[in-house]
């Protein structure tokens, strides 16, 4: 027994590869999003391409999409949230990170991906990057530590 490599925890033949080998539908956008990470994870390139809306499959490249995926080292899924996308929707949302070894570097692929169901089928339309957060600090004390890191007080350091 394979567990899929979606991260679910089933068995890759009672999972994801029912939907990447066309024997049945993804319900939600999040299962089509682990069905694509599993069709990257075993280079079923032609599923990420027919899984792809056909208005957004303009620029697709069949060769170098499979290159790198072949090459890659994949470590894992990670379903940050997702917003809408289900089996009654039309439209859906599913943050993800999907980690990988390229040349030997750890890699982190945080993306946004946006789904659409076109004629009772989920398809994947395109994707953003999930940028860090930004550290806000609401105030410094006089007698907190420096944030420049010098381990001095910022009233002896920076806020001098």
């Amino acid at each position: 027994m394979t567990l899929c490599p979606c991260g679910s925890g089933n068995p890759y033949s009672e999972c994801c590869e029912q939907i990447i080998s066309g024997s049945r539908a993804a319900d939600t956008a999040e299962q089509l999003m682990r069905a694509r990470y599993s069709a990257y994870v075993f280079a079923k390139m032609d599923f990420i391409f027919e899984s792809t809306h056909p208005d957004h499959r303009q620029g697709y490249d069949h060769t170098g999409t499979k290159e790198w995926a072949e090459t890659a080292e994949w470590q894992g899924l990670e379903i940050i949230g997702t917003k809408r996308g289900e089996a009654d929707d039309s439209v859906g949302e599913v943050e993800f990170i999907a980690r990988f070894t390229e040349k030997g570097d750890k890699r982190e692929h945080h993306e946004a991906g946006q789904f659409k169901r076109k004629d009772g089928r989920w398809y994947f339309t395109e994707g953003s990057m999930v940028r860090p957060k930004p550290l806000i600090v609401t105030r410094i004390g006089r007698n907190d530590p420096c944030t420049c890191g010098s381990g001095l007080k910022y009233k002896k350091c920076c806020g001098k």
